[in-house]
Parts: structure tokens; sequence; C-alpha cells
């Protein structure tokens, strides 16, 4: 019985309190007793409703400011309640506007004809569905679909209530990630988003508005620094201390990040050039960037661009546009290809299973070739934008998956980046954990839960209902990855060991074809390759006055990701050196050369062509599987084979020799599988030049 007298109390004791609070003014009478605290009050509302009124893009962040100050003197007016709402809902801390559009409502049901409208996204905000899709009702049972002029705001809402819908079913299943601040060294007391990476996780480079910025200047439409590009560095696992990446990069007006190419040679950057968002690149040439340069018009239009993302090979670039040529709706996601010119070509839009009549933004697409993610405001958002993740399969995108709660939230979640490796995503976020207004976020990407594993005392329980006949122990569950591999290292003189720049050229093997050119870095050799599962892939490093190197990596499909460190020395053109052909490949146990050779044996021929006092040696060696004298035969065989197609494509025969050593000059041990590979090689060796 107590109980209930208890609630009768409480609930009593809440109308009471409701009754009590009445919609106050700015008025002498509601306040005898405070004359210069209210004129101070009203100053303050008087410099807010100037703001509020005005047509600047921060007017509500500044008008925010002196509401805050009158409300303080007068928390019971509803118009300034409604107002505050108003001008959080339209600033970072959007869910803050709840409170006050509820005491608004609270002290005036008629504060305004769309009350019921900002009631349900302040709720919808704060995901409390329930509450919000009855708000968002009420409101839509006011509005007639058939009116011209009210037929888009029942769409909007209608939206708006299956956004809603959406988060629920979202929260029920959230995914299984961590999500974590980087940390008071890279964020600070100021605006810091915008993040993205190279590859291997090993550079970020973000935009920041703090007070550090190039000029000092201040944007005064938004009362805040200029922004400004900044680079981190990982040391040991954890992010370094952020410089700002200076001139020619960053200038006195608004410089952001857009994307970094897999290598972190190539920076992308957008700038506001009178009005226009436009994307410039930059490459980084030994330790400075050059100087930007606008993209071209098939990229850059007199719209607005204002991000990208290129392809691991360089051929494909991604972006987004609100051009009206070719649009399927607001902002939308194109792409342009490489031509055989080297220029980009027409921009041509993603299509409809991505974009929709709603507003795609932030596009990335994972160095694997055919994972890619976006923001949108369509598709099945709990709210604003959400993060969704298409894959490419038999080219064509497949229909895109939101990436889940707490990932995604009602309010806007945007511009986000993935490692190589797909463990780790980045992306800029405002949470009660924050050291600034934005701050840089990491997302750790867990597998799928562990099953349960029975306790000995459940299975004992479990058995009298029915026998456990064995005890299964639940398998390891892997954290799950991008099937790409990560080719890095250092390229250098074997003699002096000095940081060389050299071209790098990939190809697919199978195909024949190159598939992309990359460059080491001129000061400290280190280079970068992604190398996406599912294919064989010829390497070959070249360098003026060095012979060209060559490796191979057969990825089979099923590769998860992984890092491959391979420093490569690159030798003179002297006599006596050697060179080991890793991409020229015969049948099993013949000497007929296969059709994925003839990359490699361009390049040979090439070099022999380009140096034509070059004598050389072609020998052939295989493991120890066999006998010798097979070996010895086979070796030869092969090693004459590369002479005759040296011949035939014009190399003269005084110029070529060719020997057989069988086993006998293994590099590596022939006791793994591995070693028996590196054994089975074809080499040239420089007699004299």
């Amino acid at each position: 019985m107590k109980k209930y007298i208890i609630i009768l109390i409480t609930l009593f004791s809440t109308n009471l309190i409701g009754q009590n609070i009445t919609d106050t003014p700015f008025e002498k009478k509601y306040f005898p007793d405070k004359k210069g605290e209210l004129n101070i009050a009203k100053k303050e509302l008087s410099l807010g409703n100037e703001q509020y009124e005005g047509n600047r893009p921060g007017r509500y962040r500044a008008a925010l400011e002196h509401f805050l100050k009158a409300q303080s003197f007068n928390p019971n007016n509803a118009t300034l309640n409604f107002r505050i709402g108003i001008c959080y809902m339209n600033n970072i801390f959007k869910s803050k506007s709840k409170e006050y559009f509820e005491r608004a409502y609270q002290l005036n049901p008629a504060v305004d004809p769309e009350i019921f409208y900002y009631l349900g996204r302040g709720f919808h905000l704060n995901m409390e569905w329930d509450r919000a899709i009855a708000e968002y009702q009420k409101f839509k049972s006011q509005l007639d679909p058939k009116k011209k002029n009210e037929a888009p705001i029942y769409a909007d809402v209608s939206k708006k209530i299956a956004e809603c819908n959406y988060g629920k079913e979202l929260m029920e299943k959230p995914v299984r990630v961590f999500i974590d601040n980087i940390g008071n060294k890279v964020n600070s007391q100021y605006p810091d988003y915008g993040p993205v990476i190279s590859a291997d996780e090993d550079i970020m480079m973000f935009t920041s508005r703090r007070n550090t910025t190039t000029g000092g200047n201040i944007d005064e439409n938004y009362d805040e620094y200029f922004e400004d590009i900044f680079v981190t560095y990982k040391f040991n696992e954890e992010w370094g201390v952020p410089t700002n990446i200076g001139p020619p990069i960053n200038t006195t007006g608004h410089d952001a990040t857009v994307n970094i190419s897999p290598d972190g040679q190539i920076l992308y950057t957008y700038r506001d050039d009178k009005g226009y968002g436009n994307i410039y690149e930059s490459r980084l040439i030994g330790d400075k960037w050059s100087e930007p340069e606008k993209m071209s018009k098939s990229i850059n239009s007199s719209a607005h661009e204002s991000s990208a993302s290129i392809s691991y090979e360089g051929k494909t670039f991604f972006f987004v546009s609100d051009r009206q040529e070719g649009s399927l709706g607001g902002r939308d996601i194109f792409y342009s290809n490489k031509t055989d010119k080297d220029k980009w070509g027409e921009a041509i839009n993603i299509g409809n299973t991505i974009n929709t009549q709603y507003n795609e933004e932030g596009v990335f697409i994972v160095p694997d070739g055919k994972t890619m993610y976006f923001s949108s405001e369509g598709h099945n958002s709990m709210g604003g934008y959400d993060i969704f993740k298409t894959e490419l399969v038999d080219g064509v995108w497949t229909k895109p998956v939101n990436l889940g709660y707490p990932i995604n939230s009602p309010d806007d979640d945007v511009f986000f980046v993935i490692s190589a490796s797909g463990k780790h995503g980045y992306y800029a976020s405002i949470k009660k954990d924050g050291y600034g207004e934005k701050d840089i976020y990491m997302i750790t990407f867990l597998g799928p839960e562990k099953p349960m594993q029975l306790s000995n005392e459940d299975n004992l329980l479990a058995s009298v209902a029915a026998p456990v006949a064995e005890i299964h122990i639940a398998p390891k569950v892997e954290v799950n990855t991008n099937a790409v591999t990560l080719l890095k290292g250092v390229i250098s003189d074997a003699i002096t060991a000095k940081a060389l720049e050299a071209e790098i050229i990939l190809i697919d093997n199978t195909l024949n074809i190159e598939l992309a050119q990359f460059k080491s870095n001129s000061k400290t050799g280190k280079y970068l390759v992604t190398l996406p599962s599912g294919k064989n892939y010829g390497i070959a490093v070249k360098a003026e006055g060095y012979l060209f190197h060559s490796e191979n990596f057969d990825i089979p499909a099923s590769a998860t990701y992984q890092e491959i460190i391979k420093d490569v020395a690159m030798k003179n053109v002297q006599v006596g050196q050697k060179i080991v052909l890793r991409n020229i490949f015969f049948d099993f146990d013949k000497a007929t050369i296969r059709p994925e050779s003839a990359n490699e044996l361009e390049r040979l021929t090439k070099l022999l062509n380009d140096v034509p006092t070059l004598r050389i040696e072609i020998s052939g060696h295989t493991d120890n599987k066999g006998s010798a004298q097979y070996n010895q035969t086979l070796s030869e065989s092969r090693a004459k084979s590369v002479v005759e197609y040296l011949i035939k494509n014009g190399i003269a025969k005084d110029r070529l020799e060719f020997k057989g050593y069988g086993l006998t000059q293994p590099l590596v041990s022939n006791d793994t599988d591995e070693g028996r590979q590196l054994n089975r090689r074809t080499e040239f060796k420089i007699l004299s030049r």
C-alpha cells in the first residue's frame, strides 16, 4: 500500500511543478527588485536576436552566447528557450537542443507552429526513438501532403520517422567495436577533423582550426580560425605530436584534407576558390611538398567538390560533387578513369545503387580495390549522414550496408577512413570525452562474438536433461581483415647504402598488363605498394645507372592482410653483377617459357638495347628435387630458351651466353618449400660492358 501512496504523491508533485512554471516575459513587473540585472539580460537578448535573425553562417553560434546569458537570468521564457534550442540544433551540440525545446513547450505549447517537429528532432538526436516518433506523428498530422507547400515537409517528417525505426533496429544489434579518442597529443581544444591515413597507418594528416593556423586569421562567418592541415606520425603504436604541414600546402585561406595516396606520397587538399570548392594535388619530393595544383576540369567544376579517394593503382579517382550535370540527387559520388594520355577522363556518376535522392559525402576506396566506404543521408540512415560500406562484385557495386551502432549515430557521421588492414577506422566526432569541439577517434573492429563455453558445472546440469557426449572448445574468433598485402621497404645503392629514388612498376603477370607505376621517396628511399589478393604480381624496380630488380608475389584470393618488408639494394651496371629474374616462368618440368614472362623479358631486352655493348650470361638453377643430371639438363635447357627468346627479339647472338648450374648454387636451404622456390630461378650475369 505504501508504494502506491508514494507514486500518487510523486505524480501530484510533478503536476504542481508543471502548473507553477509560467511563460515569463523580460518585463519589469516580473522582476521588480532586479532592474539592473534585467537591463543587462534584455541587452543580451537583443544582441542574441540580432545575430539570430542575421544571414551569416555562424549566426546561431554567435546568438547562443548571448541567449544563454539572458536565459541564466530568466530561464522561463518560452520564445528564448525555443530559440536556444534552434541555435543548438544548428550547431555542433545538436543533442542539447532537446531540453530547451521541452522547456519551451512546457512554458507555452503554442510557442511555435513547428514545436512538435523540433521536439521530435530533440528526442531523435538523443536516440529516444519512440518519443521522437510520437512527436513527429503529431506534427505530421497537421500537414496536408496534397498541398504543394506542405508536401516536401510531409516527406521530410516521414523520412525522419523511418530513420527512427532504423535506429531502433540498429541499436538492437550493436556492432562489436571499440571507439577511442586518439588522445590530446593529437586532439586540441579546437576543432580537429578530416583524418586521412597512409595504407600502413604510419602517417595521419587532418584538418584543424587551432590558433597556430597559417596567418592567424579568423573566419568572421564562423568566428573560428581558418582551416590548416597538420601531420602526425606513429611511433611505437602511438601518434606523435602533430605539426603544421606548412607552405606551400597551407595558405592564409582555408586548406583542408581530402585524402592521401596509399603510399603517402600524394596529398589531395581542398581549397575554397572564390566560393567554389576545388580539389588540389601535391606530391612529396624528398621531404618537401610540391606546390598544390588544381585538378583537371573533369574533376573540378563550377560546383562544389569536397571529398575524394584514389584507387590503389592510381587509375580511378572517386570524388563527391554537387554539380547538376549527371546528378541523381544533391551531392553525388562520381568517378574518373585515367586515359592512355595519363589524363583524367570524363566524370561518371557511380549510379543509383550508391547515390540517392539525398546527399552522399566522404567517399573512401580501400586499397583492396573492391571495398568502398561513404556517408549518405539516404539508404537506411538512422539520422543525418551515416557511414555505409559497399563492395565491387563482378563489376557491380553491392547494396550499401550501414556500419551500424555505435559507429553511426542520429547526427552526421562522415569522412571515415580505414587502414589497409581493415582493423582500424578513423573519423571525427563530438563526444563527452572530447578535448575540443570535434576530436579524432579510432574505431577498432572486433570479430564476431566468441560463443560462450559452458563450465564443467553447466555441462553437468545440462547433462541431466541430455547427456553431453563430447565437450567442444569454441574456436578462436579472428578479427576480420581486408584481403590486401602491403609491400614496403627502402630502395638503396647496394654499395654505398644511399637511399635512391627508383621507379617501381607493378605488373599483373596473368594478364601481362602494367597496373601502376610508383616512385620511392628521393630522400628516404621508402616505398609502399598495395597488392589486393587474388593476383600474380610482378614487381620491377628501375633506377638510372642500375640494373633492374624484379620480385614475384603470387597472392591467392583467400589471403588476408599481411605486411611484407622488402628492402631492395640496387646494383650498378658493372662486370660480375648478378640479377635474379623473378618473373620468368616455365611450364612444369619443361623449358617452355610461359606467357606471364613477357614483361620481364621485355625489360631485359630493353636493358640490352640501352647498353649495346653489354654481354651477359643467362643461367638456370633448380632445387634439389630429382637427380643432379636431370636438374643440370633442365636448368641448361631453360637458360637456352631465354637466350633464344632474346635473339628472336633482336639481340645479337655474340652478346649472349647460357649455362645451367642445376642444383649446385642454391641461394638458401632446400629444406622448405619456400627455400626450394627461391632456388628455382633464372639469373643473368654481366660478362663485359
